[in-house]
């Protein structure tokens, strides 16, 4: 008979992995809220001047923040799932 076991969990990464992926998502995480502030102060600009936020960058917030999201539950180890760059990037929809 076979030996070979089909296991249907991830396998573990080192630690020491987590770590280093840990850093270098903890610096996306602070270039995003830089990237978030300025989304933020330009739709404040443009709602003053039109009367109504611009759709896109609606768009741009809300798949910004579901990235933010991502993010915080990596680095909480809340989920084991890899962020953008390393999976898809979190659509607006």
């Amino acid at each position: 008979m076979d030996d070979y076991q089909v296991s249907t969990t991830p396998p573990k990464r080192s630690i020491w992995l987590r770590v280093l992926l840990m850093l270098v998502l903890a610096l996306a995480f602070h270039l995003c809220g830089t990237v978030l502030l300025f989304v933020a102060l330009i739709q404040f600009v443009l709602s003053l001047l039109n009367g109504a936020p611009n759709a896109r960058l609606q768009r741009v917030g809300f798949s910004l923040g579901r990235y933010l999201q991502q993010l915080v539950n990596f680095l909480s180890f809340a989920s084991e799932e890899l962020p953008f760059p390393f999976s898809d990037w979190p659509s607006a929809g």
